[in-house]
């Protein structure tokens, strides 16, 4: 659902979410199937949907500050 004042869908598509991490929607799937990939809202047998929130969130978790910071704790 996308608004005027809305910039961002509360719900997005696979290929919409992809888009925005810089990936394949195949590597979505594959991360989905692993458990290693953002929360997902499974809408329906065929619709799987991403929202904004959980991507920013995911991303967050993910940053780092050197290549031998593995994200512990301090």
């Amino acid at each position: 659902m996308k608004t005027p004042t809305s910039p961002n869908p509360l719900l997005m598509t696979e290929k919409e979410a992809a888009k925005i991490l810089g990936f394949s929607a195949r590597t979505l799937q594959k991360w989905r199937m692993n458990g290693n990939g953002p929360k997902f809202v499974h809408a329906s047998s065929r619709a799987i949907r991403y929202s904004h929130c959980e991507l920013e969130r995911w991303i967050e978790d993910r940053m780092r500050t050197s290549t031998s910071d593995t994200g512990g704790s301090a």
